[in-house]
């Protein structure tokens, strides 16, 4: 009889310390899924700003509607990767499309915002100057929600690969989830030093 309470209770603190971590997994996982509902809210603001950008930047830019043409392409891309990441943000080969999609983003935005330095009136109109505020404010808050996004993947990701807990997460299909990672063209660059 002792031996059978001894062995009842090895088995409940077994099921117990796996719903631990089922429990733990579920909440890590939730954790990075919300990091990306914020990078997703930001993401939006970012593409809706642009059309308005690209539209109030029309008038002035008559000779530059390559560049005008390449944000517009980059925006509706990263749009629609958004869209995709958003349905299931722990797949990680979407979240690397996303990340893809944003960086040729950045750079069609880099590109048009070197072209508006040769249009000294692009850059006195007030809605303009509005509108490129918003969008550099945005571009900070996307920054700190791929922050909380990256680090509740890396929470997540670790927690799911220590032992024994990979057992638990093969066992119920957590599976390993990528961070995003935007590039920015400035973080490239080497910084420039003048004497």
């Amino acid at each position: 009889m002792g031996t059978t309470v001894i062995g009842l209770i090895v088995v409940a603190v077994v099921i117990i310390y796996l719903v631990v971590i089922y429990n733990n997994l579920v909440s890590l996982r939730n954790q990075f899924r919300n990091g990306f509902a914020q990078i997703d809210v930001q993401l939006q603001r970012r593409h809706d700003l642009i059309p308005n950008l690209v539209e109030a930047a029309k008038g002035y830019l008559e000779h530059e509607k390559s560049t005008l043409t390449q944000v517009m392409d980059a925006r509706n891309n990263a749009v629609s990767a958004q869209k995709d990441a958003a349905k299931d943000p722990g797949d990680g080969t979407k979240i690397q499309r996303l990340g893809s999609a944003e960086n040729l983003l950045t750079k069609a935005l880099a590109n048009f915002y070197a072209v508006s330095e040769n249009y000294p009136e692009l850059k006195a109109n007030e809605t303009i100057q509005q509108l490129m505020e918003e969008l550099s404010s945005t571009e900070n808050r996307v920054a700190f929600a791929r922050q909380a996004y990256n680090d509740g993947v890396m929470s997540y990701n670790i927690f799911r690969e220590k032992f024994p807990n990979n057992l638990v997460a093969g066992l119920f299909a957590f599976k390993e989830t990528a961070q995003l990672q935007l590039e920015t063209p400035e973080a490239r660059q080497a910084p420039k030093v003048s004497f």
